[in-house]
């Protein structure tokens, strides 16, 4: 027969060692602890705060050594819900924030405050109504980033006791009414066509100013020009007067040559289209008396000639020399 004695006796045996082997994995699973990187874990002892533990394995005191929920050390971004904010000109505008923070001491962040989240975000929310409400509009849309300073400032020095570090706050966007911002693109629009009429004018005007100077470089280039073709105009008259009458004295003319030539001007005295009255001038007269006497003397240097050859002709009378008639007004 079993004996029934021994055999509950084996299974309460069996049951203790597998509570004591249960009790041993609890153990062991409430003593060591693994911290991942970036993270830190703070140690209460019987409810009291006792150290922080560092990334890697630890071992704690079961039962008595309590682990509370990890804290994040890497440094977090946090974007804000629109918050509306009224400037100095008494204009409502919507301003969201970007705040990067990180924890630098995870006891001060789990003990110094309840939630670091939402006291940032409170914080940030009367520190920028603080701040823009001593701007005007436009002030505030052209100084964010003395906004995001002072901001930064004022959240890193509140922040510090709690164990966190602010290193940036950004204005995210800045949303004014829908009717002044419909004023400030009239607006825009209006000192976008100023500037184009003042570029258009003054456009016009350099291009005036450039066809003007122009002009006056091409009239000076022509009368430089008509200055030099004069000067060589002349100078060529000037020297062909002085070939003609240094040919004229090289050659000697006598009187019947020049009382010739005269009577062979006169033809195109008359020609002129613009010769309304012809008058004959003194020294045609002249011309005719000295050619009359040239063509007498030939003559009678013949007669003479034939008659006794060895006798000297006497010279004809020298023409008188032309002068020029005075000028009929009429």
């Amino acid at each position: 027969m079993v004996d029934v004695g021994a055999f509950a006796g084996q299974i309460f045996v069996i049951v203790l060692l597998v509570v004591i082997a249960i009790f041993v994995v609890v153990v062991l699973f409430r003593s060591i602890r693994i911290i991942p990187q970036a993270y830190a874990g703070v140690v209460e002892r019987l409810g009291r705060y006792q150290r922080t533990l560092s990334p890697g394995l630890s071992l704690l005191v079961p039962f008595i050594d309590r682990l509370r929920p990890l804290v994040d050390m890497r440094e977090q971004v946090v974007s804000f819900p629109p918050q509306p904010v009224i400037t100095e000109d008494n204009l409502v505008v919507s301003i969201d924030t970007v705040v990067y923070f990180q924890v630098t001491d995870a006891r001060a962040a789990t003990y110094e405050i309840a939630n670091y989240l939402s006291a940032v975000e409170q914080l940030t929310t009367t520190t920028l109504r603080n701040v823009v409400g001593g701007l005007n509009l436009e002030e505030a849309l052209t100084s964010r980033d003395n906004i995001n300073g002072q901001l930064r400032v004022v959240l890193d020095e509140a922040t510090g006791k709690w164990g966190l570090r602010v290193s940036r706050v950004e204005l995210k966007a800045i949303d004014p009414p829908h009717s002044i911002q419909d004023s400030m693109e009239k607006q825009m629009r209006a000192e976008r066509d100023r500037r184009a009429a003042i570029l258009t004018a003054e456009g016009s005007k350099q291009s005036q100013i450039l066809e003007a100077e122009g002009r006056r470089q091409a009239e000076i280039l022509k009368a430089e020009g008509d200055k030099q073709a004069a000067i060589l105009r002349a100078e060529g008259e000037a020297a062909a007067i002085q070939n003609v009458f240094s040919a004229i004295h090289a050659g000697r003319p006598d009187d019947k040559l020049l009382a010739y030539q005269y009577l062979q001007t006169l033809p195109k005295i008359s020609n002129s289209a613009s010769s309304k009255l012809w008058i004959i001038p003194s020294e045609f007269t002249e011309a005719m008396k000295g050619l009359g006497g040239a063509f007498a003397a030939r003559a009678d240097a013949a007669d003479a000639a034939t008659a006794t050859p060895t006798a000297p002709t006497a010279a004809p009378a020298a023409a008188p020399a032309p002068h020029t008639p005075p000028v009929d007004p009429s």
